[in-house]
């Protein structure tokens, strides 16, 4: 597997990942089709700038997309955040790009102390966050996009 920063021409597999309500039941729902290619065309800025990490997981010989792994910084917390699509659950795609981009975080030297939220009812993502070496501090309520969410409360230091 490998990892890319996002594309403009990413905006199908965003679709995918957060129109869908599948997708989308531990984040609250899906979010609105409108909207898709400005929210693509703001993570391509932030990538290209280097503020944030956005990147799509692909197969090593295709452009394919199996998910998406996020490194940023909002109110003074590094979070990070993934979804892998449907079809490659399962396979270790979500804890192979977690885990690569904690070692880059690690190398980079600019991320400290990394915070995950995945929902308290998202075993797949909670079990991320015990196998690559998050300690969980606790529940609580997390504010996305306009929902109140019950979520763990992962940190990390970028090496793990």
């Amino acid at each position: 597997m490998r990892l890319r920063n996002v594309r403009l021409d990413d905006v199908d597999a965003y679709v995918r990942m957060r129109c869908d309500p599948v997708m989308m039941a531990e984040l609250g729902g899906p979010v609105p089709r409108a909207g898709i290619e400005d929210k693509v065309a703001r993570d391509v800025r932030e990538a290209e700038a280097d503020e944030s990490w956005i990147l799509i997981v692909t197969p090593d010989d295709s452009d394919e997309v199996m998910g998406h792994i996020a490194l940023w910084t909002h109110e003074q917390v590094s979070e990070i955040g993934w979804i892998v699509l449907p079809e490659y659950q399962g396979r270790g795609v979500g804890k192979w790009g977690v885990r690569t981009v904690l070692d880059r975080a690690a190398a980079d030297g600019r991320w400290e102390t990394i915070h995950a939220f995945p929902a308290v009812t998202n075993a797949p993502s909670n079990g991320i966050c015990r196998s690559v070496g998050f300690t969980l501090l606790g529940a609580g309520v997390t504010d996305y996009n306009g929902h109140r969410l019950v979520t763990n409360h992962w940190v990390v230091g970028p090496s793990g």
